[in-house]
């Protein structure tokens, strides 16, 4: 009995003593950790929350039924003694995208603020003078800026052009053009205004205003191709009497038509770059692989062989647009291939162009050679009357709004649709069947995002979205419109003002471009924005201060919405970030993108072109 007794008081002193020591020292890290796992899984049995597991580099999962709140840390450290952990960084990858660390803050956080800083230090470093301009031009390009470089100056100064440094896009689309023997242009060019659906602007001497100098149309098709030229030709009757004579050729289409060939533009690059020629006769041979020809053999798109039937499965990782532009290219990024318009009507793409053609349209992609202009489509000072545009506070419903014509490609039997641009927005906003995948939208940058939330899309959507088709089918055959009727909402087209109601709008391209981007811009609405064609603009506005980027393949669609307007019952709301966007992106609008602005970039695109199909190019220089 003595011995149990002392064996007793041992086990009391050692108890207490442990006490104490862990009172002063805490658990040892792994205890900690093990004491936390026990306190989290006892929480989630009293939650309504569902731990999905995880998976071998996949995030973890967790299913809420009816709201996303904010997690709270459980922890059985004192408050006192446990020290913050650093936030994860998240990948900055080089083909655009941000790459998302489940331990790092929300990335749209980072994402606004990398914008407004880089905004704000190209705004800074514009050039001031006409010196400073001209200096800035050879720092870039490594020449002398076009003869008439002053007059243009002179133009952006007494119509307070903004950013005056920033045409790097009129530089990627001629640069090629330099590695070619001007003698070589000129014959390509004369064979081009002899071609079907194309017509040609210019002068001929320097006192002769700009004008249609050539078209060639098929038959019947005259009045309706030609109405591009006459919007095109007022915005250069500002600038006509001080540019040099010139022939311009230009596509009345909505898309591009120049399938660039890597090993031919590789070579006329390296030869511009060395300030040498190639002749056409010397041009390497294509490469006929259709879309992929325009690509490196290094690139993804030619890493593994395109099957339009055999789509590659969704990434498993969270990412974002950081570099709009750099996701639009589909050699970096071949799944647009299959989940594009541009590309699916074509199947597996055209043969590509022998030669460098010159020639001018609405819109490029990365992988064609067509010369963009500012396109005056859809152009608008402002939205009349105002009353139809409240301000963003004030518009009443908080859905994301998209309403459109099924545009983009011919729907028939044999062409795959199904995986177009528009069709999928469509399909995305409506389906009720499964769950979607989102980060939580923590409400402050200090919180790591943790685990990933999946939602019921039967829930989700229809709370969030408001996208549908307007109108009826067309470019289809009559079974296959009978089955877009079946398939996909229809709805009648908005006013201006029924669109006005709504805070959050979508921008997505259709047989090309969007020629509605100017008018939502210029809105008070936050403007969501996919497309795989960059516009004369790219160098002169900031995704993340001006408008939302959203992958071709929409995957961060959701994540990008909740995060503004919340889930379906508000929660995690950004509404001051959404403001501040949506208020930016108008004033940007009323500021670089007026009539003056379109008319100076084709003033400085007509003096680089004019000198370019110069024979003598030297005697065309600034001097």
């Amino acid at each position: 009995m003595s011995s149990f007794l002392r064996s007793r008081r041992f086990v009391k002193f050692f108890l207490a003593g442990l006490v104490i020591f862990l009172f002063l020292f805490g658990l040892p890290q792994h205890a900690s950790r093990t004491f936390r796992k026990d306190a989290e899984e006892l929480e989630l049995e009293d939650s309504s929350e569902e731990v999905i597991g995880t998976v071998e580099d996949q995030p973890t999962l967790v299913e809420t039924q009816e709201s996303l709140p904010t997690p709270t840390p459980t922890s059985a450290v004192p408050e006192k003694s446990r020290t913050p952990l650093p936030l994860g960084r998240h990948k900055f990858r080089s083909d655009g995208l941000l790459e998302v660390n489940q331990d790092g803050a929300h990335p749209i956080y980072e994402l606004i603020s990398r914008a407004e800083e880089e905004w704000e230090a190209k705004l800074e470093r514009a050039s001031k003078t006409l010196d400073e301009a001209v200096a800035e031009y050879r720092r870039r390009y490594g020449r002398a800026p076009p003869k008439g470089f002053d007059m243009w100056w002179k133009y952006v100064q007494e119509n307070n052009v903004q950013l005056p440094d920033e045409y790097d896009q009129i530089h990627h689309d001629l640069e090629p053009f330099w590695g070619i023997e001007p003698a070589d242009l000129l014959e390509i060019q004369a064979e081009l205004e002899l071609k079907k659906d194309s017509y040609t602007i210019g002068k001929n001497e320097t006192d002769d205003d700009v004008q249609v100098l050539t078209w060639a149309f098929q038959e019947g098709k005259y009045n309706q191709l030609i109405a591009g030229s006459r919007e095109v030709l007022k915005l250069f009757k500002p600038i006509q009497e001080l540019l040099p004579p010139f022939r311009m050729t230009l596509s009345p289409h909505d898309g591009p038509n120049r399938l660039s060939d890597y090993g031919v533009k590789s070579t006329v690059l390296e030869a511009a770059a060395g300030r040498t020629y190639v002749e056409r006769a010397s041009l390497p041979r294509i490469n006929a692989l259709g879309w992929v020809s325009a690509c490196s053999p290094d690139s993804p798109a030619r890493q593994k062989p395109i099957n339009l039937d055999s789509p590659p499965p969704p990434s498993t990782k969270k990412t974002f647009i950081w570099d709009h532009v750099q996701t639009m290219d589909p050699c970096n990024h071949p799944v647009h291939l299959y989940q594009h318009g541009q590309f699916l009507s074509h199947n597996m793409g055209p043969t590509p162009q022998a030669a460098m053609v010159p020639e001018f349209s609405y819109c490029s992609t990365t992988i064609h050679h067509n010369i963009r202009i500012p396109t005056p489509y859809g152009w608008t000072e402002d939205i009349y009357p105002r009353s139809d545009d409240p301000d963003f506070d004030d518009k009443v419903d908080e859905r994301l709004l998209w309403r459109g014509s099924i545009t983009g490609m011919y729907h028939n039997r044999k062409s795959r649709w199904q995986n177009s641009h528009r069709e999928r927005l469509v399909g995305l906003a409506n389906e009720l069947e499964g769950t979607v995948q989102v980060l939580p939208p923590n409400r402050t940058r200090s919180e790591k995002i943790g685990e990933l939330r999946e939602i019921r899309k039967a829930r989700i959507n229809p709370a969030v979205m408001d996208i549908a088709f307007a109108g009826e089918p067309s470019a289809c055959d009559r079974e296959v419109c009978d089955l877009l009727w079946d398939i996909f909402p229809w709805r009648g087209r908005q006013s201006i003002k029924e669109a006005g109601s709504y805070k959050y709008v979508f921008d997505i391209d259709g047989n090309g471009w969007s020629g509605r981007f100017k008018r939502l811009i210029t809105s008070n609405a936050l403007i969501f924005k996919s497309t795989i064609y960059p516009e004369w603009f790219a160098d002169r506005v900031q995704p993340w201060l001006h408008y939302v980027p959203i992958q071709i393949d929409l995957s961060d669609l959701h994540d990008a919405l909740l995060f503004f307007r919340g889930d379906g019952n508000g929660e995690g709301a950004h509404e001051d970030l959404g403001r501040k966007i949506a208020v930016a992106g108008r004033e940007w609008s009323k500021t670089f993108w007026r009539r003056e602005d379109l008319s100076a970039y084709f003033f400085r695109l007509t003096l680089e072109y004019a000198r370019l199909m110069s024979t003598d190019r030297e005697s065309m220089n600034y001097h």
